[in-house]
Parts: structure tokens; C-alpha cells; sequence
């Protein structure tokens, strides 16, 4: 007989992006083998945010609220706690290096050493108003050997770790935080978007090769370096979707809200010879006639915009020792990922392949999972997911693998 106790305990993760664009709730289930399902998703434009981060609470907390009940309804659950998704451009990621004599008799690296060398990277000098979102483990040297992934049991009497660090301003993560505790709902960790997506679409087979994975969001776009299986490298440029359309806007001189609707429809990622002369004459709304748009102006616009965000990116790499690292490829992923030839773009870009971004290792509502632009929602319930399966290894359903930002903050909402 099925046992009913399980639906009760049964480990729900739910990831919560409030986007420029649009506010996601994504909904997953963790099973009794282990795997996670997605069971439900709900979502609402996004009136409150700009370039990735919250300019109007009020407006903001009515589509947070919309999403939240819509994905409730869809996953037939109650949400109490989420993973929420934090972006913007004060969001800074670099790496650090940690040193640790051992000075153990017999030298044998213990799990204290490693713990001590790993306090000693996170000791970083970031300004007084910034916060640390994630310090990823890259790999540990001993006596200046390379590429190690678990030192413990090893003999040396030099312990080192590289740590990828990203940290962004505290208060800017307090107005989401704020936000949500303010729903009567647990922030169980704050999750910066980008990580996120790689976490969604990257196979670890991806990730060992080398992979850059870009959200071409509305407000920002963020993007992830992953080579030898850990993130070597991000960034974020709050530049957008949003930003194509406003320079479509103001050189075709038209509504940004028909801006938008032409990008898709008519715009191209590339302006070569097939847009000389293109028009289009939309119908205008009280049924009278209305002037002609250049669509080889709309393309050239385009594709200038689009080009100019993929190059600083490229530099960006490149500049980090990175590019030629880069054997899986790029993924590109978030809502720019609909732009027509955006693929083509980026290859020509980075002389790489490149390839759109959609959820691995994954099941559940294929409505979600076919989705580029729900790469970062589904990634945060990936990382709770994670979370959990920590926790429950150690036994305790209580404590966050690192730290808790909704414990962190408490005292200042």
C-alpha cells in the first residue's frame, strides 16, 4: 500500500527569479530515489525591476505575489521557503588563493587543514558594504601539486585552494530578501542567476570540457565560465534585451512596446545582404494607414547591440585566461536566446560552437524544460536540490550547507 506519510515530508524546493522581464516561480520535487521532478511553475510580468534589480517594491511584491500563487495552483502545494536568484551590475566575481602550513608531526593532511585553508580563502578583502554570495571550491595544491580535488590522507607541508568568490552590495540583496520575508516566506539561500543557469543546462561532462554559458536577459546579462568541472570565471553586464529594444525605439522611432514585438518577429541577430531594403508595414490600430518600418535599419541596430555585448564578454574571457579552455562550446540561454541566428552570432563571435541553452539531468513539466528563458529559475531549485541532498547527508534538515542569508538578514527586516 502507498504510504501517505511521504507526501507529507515529501522535500519540495522552489526557485524564485524576479526578473526585468518577468517574475518565475519554479516548483520541484525531490523523490524518494533522490531525483528531482518539476511539478509546477507560475510566472508574472515584472513591472518593479530594472537592469536585474528591484526599483519598485510595491509593484514588484504584487508580481512576486501572482507568480507564487500561480505556481501553488499549478504544483498543488503551498510554498514556504524559496531559493531566490540575485543579479545586477554591482555583482563582482574573482578568484582567491588560501594557504595553510601543515605543521602536523607526521605531516598528513587532516580534514582540519582543510578546513583552515579554505577559512583563510574566504578571508578576502571586498568592501565593507558588499556580502559574499558564493565561495565555490576549485582544487587544492599540495608542494605546489596541481589539480587536486580531496587532499585528505596526503602527505606535504604546504596546503593550498583556489575558490572562485562572488559578492555583490549588501543592501541590494536585502530589498529582494525583504521583499520575500515580507510574503510571510523563508529565503533558504540567495543564488546569483548566472551560476544558476550554468547549474540548469550544463551536463558535468559540459562542465569538465569547458563551457561559457550566457543569460541574455531582459535587464542583464550574466555569464559563467565552467572549465575542469568548476566555475573559473564570471561576470555580469547590465546590458540587456531591454536595451536592444530601446535602440530599436528610438532609431525607428516607435513605442518600446512594439520595439519588443519587432525584435522577435522581424529582427535578426546578423545584418548581412537579405535586409537591404526590407520594410514592413504594420496595421495600425484604428484601421488607417501607417508609414513603412525600415527593417534593414531594425537588423543593422540589432545586430551592432547584440555584437557589442557578445565582444566585451569575449574580452572578458579571454583577458582571464579562458577562451581557449572553452572546448564544450557556448550556451546561450534567457529570453535573448529567441532572437533569430543569436547561435550564428555567438559563433562567429567567439570562433566557437555554440548551442541554445535547455535544462539537463532534469524532469518533470516539458513546458518549463524546453524553455530558454526559464534556465535560471530551474537552476535555483537545482542548487536547493543540492542543498537538500547536503543536508540530509549529514543528518540534519535544519542546517544550509554554508550559510543562511534569511538567518544573516533577520536583524536588519
Amino acid at each position: 500500500m502507498f504510504d501517505l506519510r511521504f507526501l507529507e515530508r515529501r522535500p519540495l524546493i522552489v526557485g524564485l527569479e524576479i526578473g526585468t522581464a518577468k517574475v518565475c516561480a519554479m516548483v520541484g520535487e525531490i523523490n524518494a530515489e533522490g531525483a528531482l521532478t518539476i511539478i509546477g511553475i507560475g510566472q508574472s510580468p515584472s513591472r518593479g525591476v530594472r537592469k536585474g534589480e528591484i526599483v519598485e517594491p510595491a509593484l514588484a511584491e504584487e508580481d512576486v505575489r501572482a507568480a507564487l500563487s500561480e505556481a501553488e495552483h499549478s504544483a498543488d502545494v503551498e510554498i514556504r521557503s524559496v531559493y531566490l536568484g540575485v543579479s545586477g551590475g554591482h555583482v563582482v566575481g574573482f578568484n582567491n588563493r588560501g594557504v595553510q602550513p601543515i605543521v602536523s608531526r607526521d605531516r598528513e593532511i587532516g580534514e582540519d587543514d582543510v578546513n583552515d585553508v579554505i577559512r583563510n580563502a574566504k578571508a578576502i578583502n571586498i568592501p565593507a558594504e558588499h556580502y559574499v554570495v558564493h565561495a565555490i571550491r576549485q582544487h587544492f595544491s599540495v608542494d605546489d601539486q596541481d589539480e587536486i580535488r580531496d587532499p585528505v590522507g596526503m602527505i606535504g607541508g604546504r596546503l593550498e585552494v583556489e575558490m572562485h568568490v562572488i559578492h555583490g552590495r549588501t543592501n541590494r540583496f536585502q530589498n529582494a530578501i525583504r521583499l520575500v520575508k515580507g510574503m510571510h516566506l523563508e529565503v533558504e539561500d540567495i543564488v546569483f542567476n548566472g551560476l544558476a543557469s550554468a547549474l540548469g543546462i550544463l551536463t558535468a561532462e559540459q562542465k569538465e570540457l569547458g563551457a561559457l554559458v550566457i543569460d541574455l536577459g531582459a535587464g542583464a546579462t550574466e555569464y559563467v565560465v565552467y572549465a575542469r568541472g568548476v566555475v573559473k570565471h564570471t561576470g555580469v553586464l547590465a546590458v540587456g534585451g531591454d536595451h536592444v529594444s530601446q535602440d530599436i525605439a528610438l532609431g525607428l522611432k516607435v513605442p518600446q512596446g512594439r520595439a519588443e514585438k519587432l525584435k522577435f518577429e522581424h529582427g535578426d541577430a546578423i545584418f548581412d545582404e537579405s535586409a537591404k531594403g526590407l520594410t514592413h508595414t504594420p496595421p495600425h490600430e484604428l484601421g488607417l494607414p501607417e508609414r513603412p518600418l525600415n527593417i534593414e535599419h531594425l537588423r543593422c541596430v540589432m545586430s551592432l547591440r547584440l555584437q557589442e555585448t557578445f565582444e566585451i564578454i569575449r574580452e572578458e574571457v579571454e583577458e582571464a585566461g579562458w577562451l581557449n579552455q572553452l572546448r564544450g562550446g557556448v550556451f546561450i540561454c534567457g529570453g535573448g536566446a529567441r532572437v533569430p541566428r543569436i547561435l550564428e552570432l555567438a559563433e562567429r563571435v567567439f570562433e566557437l560552437p555554440a548551442f541554445p541553452g535547455h535544462a539537463r539531468g532534469i524532469s518533470g513539466l516539458a513546458s518549463a524544460l524546453d524553455q530558454p528563458e526559464f534556465s535560471t529559475a530551474i537552476g535555483l531549485v537545482k542548487f536547493g536540490a543540492g542543498q537538500a541532498r547536503k543536508k540530509n547527508n549529514r543528518g540534519s534538515l535544519r542546517r544550509l550547507a554554508s550559510w543562511s542569508p534569511a538567518r544573516i538578514f533577520s536583524n536588519l527586516i
